[in-house]
């Protein structure tokens, strides 16, 4: 009995010392939250994203981004590093082309280019022709590490979000890894980058953000609309903004950055223009509280990361969309709290369909626009 509870001793000892010890790839950074909102109000439990409709990607996976190109053709993204084009119905489908990385974000220029933020590869631009031309990988000679999100503005100019600039997808397992790292470790690296086409440079707009994600315009394309995924969030920002540090300005308001939505229930994702003038927004996870409960204990978040995975504190899945306009007023909001459809992370809006952008669908949901 005495050499059982010796090499019971032992054994607790040494897992001790390796969840203490054991090296992990963040070095986590306290801050504070306030408690989450849960699901009320504005954001009310319903169903209205449940039961959706599908297109068959006929074995792709992701469709991350959805947009109608100049063509009128509709045109998505997915995991492979292809970019797919079809019909409104989803028919006609083919293969338009492959950057041999991952677009997470695109918009379409003057030109009919397609304007690509790759997670890879950085900022691309896809021809009609379907050739790849590199815009831009560098701001400064600093490396573009995780381009994210991308608008064109009518003077040609593009704003793209960086969202990490500590863990770049290729080198640390793929885009979700990079971001779960990232967004743990909350050390505010995400920044918004600005490529001017007519003089080839890329500049800093903003920078301090706890993984930058989905970016918009707004109508008078003076403000970008920017989420912050790790600190639940939407920010708006002057697009003449220069290397503009939100991490030391917090959420107070200047003359060029404010948060304009704040505690929200979820991980926001992608920002994307829809019809009379509102703007929607996806959420890939719920909040967990646990993750919640670990925002000012970095040392309890450099711990999780040497648990087995499955003990990690990822949220369960959740559907959940939203649309609110440029005052921050929420006027619509689409759940599904079974999560059949997973990281509902945007939707595309026409009159007749709300197309539904997702990290890891097997397909491509949609449901009529009533």
């Amino acid at each position: 009995m005495k050499k059982f509870f010796g090499s019971l001793a032992l054994v607790l000892l040494v897992l001790m010392a390796y969840l203490l010890t054991w090296p992990v790839p963040i070095e986590p950074v306290a801050f504070s939250l306030p408690a989450a909102p849960g699901y009320g109000g504005a954001h009310a439990v319903n169903t209205r994203l449940a039961n959706l409709q599908m297109i068959d990607l006929h074995g792709e996976v992701g469709p991350e981004h959805i947009a109608f190109g100049p063509d009128g053709k509709l045109y998505t993204t997915v995991a492979s590093g292809n970019i797919l084009r079809m019909n409104a119905d989803g028919s006609g489908q083919e293969v338009f082309g492959s950057t041999g990385g991952r677009i997470l974000g695109f918009d379409f220029d003057a030109q009919g280019n397609l304007i690509g933020a790759d997670a890879i590869k950085g900022l691309l631009s896809i021809a009609p022709d379907r050739k790849v031309t590199l815009l831009a990988d560098k701001v400064g000679g600093d490396p573009i590490r995780y381009a994210d999100a991308v608008v064109v503005a009518r003077n040609g100019k593009m704003y793209f979000s960086d969202a990490s600039t500590r863990f770049a997808p290729k080198d640390w397992g793929g885009t979700f890894e990079a971001s779960v790292y990232d967004i743990i470790e909350a050390a505010s690296t995400g920044r918004i980058l600005e490529y001017d086409p007519a003089t080839r440079a890329t500049r800093i707009v903003a920078r301090g953000l706890s993984f930058a994600n989905g970016v918009a315009l707004s109508l008078d394309e003076q403000t970008l609309f920017v989420n912050e995924t790790g600190k639940f969030r939407l920010w708006k920002i002057a697009v003449s903004a220069s290397n503009l540090d939100l991490l030391q300005s917090g959420a107070a308001a200047s003359a060029q950055a404010s948060v304009l939505i704040d505690n929200l229930p979820g991980y926001p994702d992608n920002l994307m223009r829809g019809l009379d003038g509102k703007i929607w927004m996806g959420f890939a996870k719920p909040r967990n509280p646990a993750a919640d409960n670990m925002a000012d204990k970095p040392w309890l978040r450099r711990l999780s990361l040497r648990l087995p995975r499955a003990l990690w504190p990822v949220p369960k899945s959740y559907g959940h969309v939203i649309a609110f306009t440029e005052d921050g007023k929420v006027v619509a909001d689409l759940q599904d709290p079974t999560g059949t459809y997973p990281e509902t992370t945007a939707i595309t809006e026409t009159r007749d369909r709300l197309y539904v952008q997702s990290l890891h669908a097997h397909g491509l949901g949609w449901l009529p626009n009533k």
